[in-house]
């Protein structure tokens, strides 16, 4: 498992947390999101075997946020 702490932009309240965790939450190969709304960041552990990091920040763009 790999862990990494993304900087993301855009978030403002619970429905961005819920969109982030709940989107990102359901990949294949991610076991864990937490999103740090007053930091900006999101914090993830996930296996790079099975899920890409594009494709997590791709899935975070979707839901309308930037991956700095």
């Amino acid at each position: 498992m790999q862990k990494i702490i993304l900087t993301v932009n855009g978030m403002s309240c619970g429905h961005c947390v819920n969109a982030i965790e709940g989107n990102v939450g359901k990949l294949n190969g991610v076991s864990q999101v937490k999103v740090h709304l007053n930091e900006g960041k999101v914090e993830l552990e996930f296996n790079p075997e099975i899920v890409s990091l594009d494709t997590i920040k791709e899935t975070i763009d979707d839901q309308g946020y930037d991956v700095v």
